[in-house]
């Protein structure tokens, strides 16, 4: 709907929003030039202004003050009127007050098509459907990069698609305000908004005086030329007529004989409103902000020009890999954690289409067999996270998927993704195969699995579904690698040497990005305490996953490394000095972090599992209730983060810390301290508490089995918590 919204909208107002968005970027060229000739602010007085006008030109009416700060004057040569910009160092013209033609030609082209009023309603409409255009295009951003919490990140894809993202992504702030303060504009113009301050009621109780010297009146002398809207005089020889003075504040009547306050009326609410809209959309007083809006505008054309490329290489009838989901033979569903997934799903579809078939590509999310009354197959590819979990991006599948009843006619294929080393090795795929299984699916190949990303596994699988479809192709898959950048190591942690374990904290140095490649997505990610680090080692195929201990905030990348015999990673890594870099990329993880609110939050963690915990720590500024429970060899060797944690408990950062040491006369385990403190935890998760829990799998088979102890007396299991998102694993 959001989409289809978007295109339509785009494709017949294109021509429209170019035209105003070009003549809006023209235009904005003038309050910037008008910022760079205005002369220097005075800190003066209305009534010192004045008068050094008065006695320049007599014969002044009206004195105004622009957003901008240029003061124009307005009075009589001879017996015709004039106008002029004005020096308030001096009060004497400077220069013609004019608007040039080329800007009064493209002002009345932006603001009404030279059509008037009726063109003025023509221009809203265009900036009503710039605003829809603008919300939508904000709601496709967040759905294509994964969630709002991504929208920075780098965009995924390549063409005319990634540039309208990009694009879109750098205009977007300036097309929302620049479309939603021109309604504003044209409510204001035609008394569609509220009635606001009245002028005062003009008074009958004048002195009957004149010529009361300006440097007597007590409100012009009060009044700074900054606060300056407009001082009109009173007319020559009227001895009833008064000044009038408007302010952002409201409008005054002063007598003209003794200089007394004779009326005030307070500005409402929608005329201090439309004072700053209009600000915000001209640039006249924000020369700054009219360059930046004019430089959104000119994205408008661009985004046309993308929009139309898109829209026309896959309307109906083009020959394109991609098939609308109601036109498919084949739906090709993926649900994937850190996005590899995708990869070997584009290898597919491409495969395939290829071969003649009709595909539609899409998240596992979108599985609803209503929407494809011409599909005669559906393909899932499900990576599993950590020990049989589902990916982030599949929550709440299977659920769904017991629900639906097999679909006549349709047959079903599973391709788990994982890593054979845990248990569970692609539960999460397996899960669906077995109610898949249940519910009467039609298995168009059986359930296969590809461990760590093997295009070996894929392509094996792949010619099973090429004998069931009586088809012959090969699936080649090549990995991309993900864009890496160069990190420096700033400092380096040792511990462990006594007890033949070496393990450090490094900390890098995150590369310098300007704010130019940040907004077009080509900067380096922000990331999280609790996000993954990649590192692919020379002579492996396979990228080594570090969870971070530190967040974008902190200005540095920090993880914990423990040397492991013969690993080639962690050999690497704890050899670095100060000043050597490695090539790395991030991931998201964003279910491994404390949910928001100000539950209690229980971290279990042993040996480098510690290294998210000390970023939650580090972060919690706010002092949140947050219980870590630790286990290591001992505390004269592997006391990580040791006088941080002790900082952090003291200034109530953490709550509590409890630790165990296994290599001490007395040897304990983080499960043991978790058993001692059974009241507690059980206390802290009646109250809604969240557990997190990182290290090794050994290590965390042990915590669960104590926790479910500790929890089955409330009739809590693991299994709820998880549910709820209140138990979360990062297992290694």
């Amino acid at each position: 709907m959001v989409r289809s919204l978007h295109r339509w909208f785009g494709l017949i107002a294109a021509v429209l929003l170019t035209v105003f968005a070009l003549s809006g970027a023209a235009l904005s060229i003038f309050p910037a030039a008008e910022a760079l000739t205005t002369p220097a602010a005075q800190q003066i007085s209305v009534g010192e202004l004045a008068a050094r006008i008065q006695a320049a030109e007599p014969s002044v009416e009206q004195i105004r003050r622009a957003p901008s700060g240029r003061i124009t004057a307005y009075y009589y040569e001879g017996a015709q009127p004039a106008s002029a910009v004005i020096d308030p160092a001096t009060g004497t013209p400077i220069g013609s007050a004019d608007t040039s033609g080329p800007e009064r030609w493209l002002t009345d082209l932006h603001r009404s098509l030279f059509l008037d009023d009726t063109g003025r309603f023509v221009t809203a409409g265009g900036a009503a459907i710039m605003l829809a255009l603008a919300i939508s295009g904000l709601f496709l951003l967040a759905r294509r990069a994964g969630g709002w919490r991504f929208i920075l990140k780098s965009v995924r894809g390549t063409g005319y698609g990634r540039l309208h993202a990009v694009v879109s992504r750098l205009a977007l702030p300036g097309l929302f305000l620049s479309s939603l303060t021109a309604l504003w504009m044209t409510a204001a113009i035609f008394g569609f908004l509220p009635e606001s301050g009245s002028a005062p009621t003009f008074p009958t109780d004048v002195s009957g005086g004149t010529g009361a010297a300006l440097s007597s009146v007590a409100l012009l002398q009060e009044t700074p030329v900054d606060d300056l809207l407009s001082l009109n005089f009173p007319a020559t020889g009227d001895a009833t007529d008064v000044f009038t003075l408007k302010t952002a504040e409201g409008e005054a009547y002063i007598d003209q004989g003794n200089g007394a306050l004779l009326a005030w009326s307070d500005a409402g609410w929608v005329d201090r409103a439309t004072h700053l809209i209009t600000m915000l959309h001209t640039g006249q007083g924000m020369a700054w902000l009219g360059v930046i809006l004019g430089l959104s505008a000119l994205c408008v054309p661009v985004l046309g020009w993308t929009g139309v490329i898109v829209w026309l290489r896959g309307r109906p009838g083009r020959k394109t890999s991609w098939a609308a989901a109601g036109d498919a033979d084949t739906i090709l569903l993926v649900g994937s954690e850190s996005g590899t997934t995708w990869g070997f799903a584009n290898t597919l579809q491409a495969t395939l289409f290829a071969e003649g078939l009709r595909v539609h590509i899409g998240p596992i999310s979108d599985f609803d067999p209503a929407r494809w009354p011409k599909a005669r197959r559906v393909i899932l590819l499900a990576a599993t996270y950590g020990d049989g979990t589902a990916p982030a991006s599949a929550g709440g599948f299977t659920e769904r998927f017991e629900r639906m009843p097999a679909k006549p006619g349709l047959q079903l294929a599973v391709l788990g993704f994982g890593d054979r080393s845990f248990p569970a090795f692609c539960g999460f795929a397996a899960e669906i195969a077995r109610i898949a299984e249940e519910k009467g699916w039609v298995p168009l190949v059986d359930f296969d699995t590809v461990d760590r990303q093997s295009p070996q596994d894929f392509a094996r699988w792949g010619r099973s579904l090429a004998a069931t479809l009586g088809l012959d192709f090969e699936l080649n898959h090549h990995p991309t690698t993900p864009k890496t950048w160069s990190l420096q190591l700033i400092s380096r942690r040792d511990y462990g040497a006594s007890m033949q374990a070496t393990t450090a904290i490094l900390r890098f140095a995150p590369p310098k990005i300007s704010l130019w490649q940040r907004s077009a997505g080509k900067g380096f990610p922000l990331f999280e305490a609790g996000d993954v680090i990649g590192i692919l080692p020379q002579g492996s195929d396979l990228p080594r996953f570090y969870s971070l201990a530190s967040c974008t905030k902190d200005g540095f990348v920090e993880i914990c490394v423990r040397k492991q015999a013969g690993g080639l990673c962690s050999g690497l890594l704890t050899a670095l000095e100060p000043g050597e870099t490695i090539s790395a990329f991030l991931r998201p993880n964003p279910r491994f972090r404390p949910m928001p609110g100000r539950k209690p939050v229980i971290l279990i963690g042993a040996g480098t599992g510690i290294g998210p915990f000390a970023g939650f720590a580090r972060a919690n500024n706010a002092c949140r209730p947050m219980h870590l429970y630790f286990g290591t060899r001992h505390p004269a060797s592997d006391a990580l983060y040791a006088e941080e944690v002790s900082d952090w408990k003291e200034s109530g950062q953490l709550t509590s810390v409890s630790t165990a040491y296994s290599r001490t006369a007395t040897p304990a385990y983080v499960q043991d301290i978790l058993r001692s403190d059974a009241n507690r935890l059980g206390k802290l998760v009646a109250d809604g508490g969240q557990i997190l829990v990182c290290g090794g799998r050994e290590m965390a088979a042990g915590v669960a089995a104590a926790l479910a102890d500790i929890l089955a007396p409330q009739g809590v299991s693991l299994a709820t918590l998880k549910a709820e998102g209140r138990y979360a694993e990062d297992v290694y």
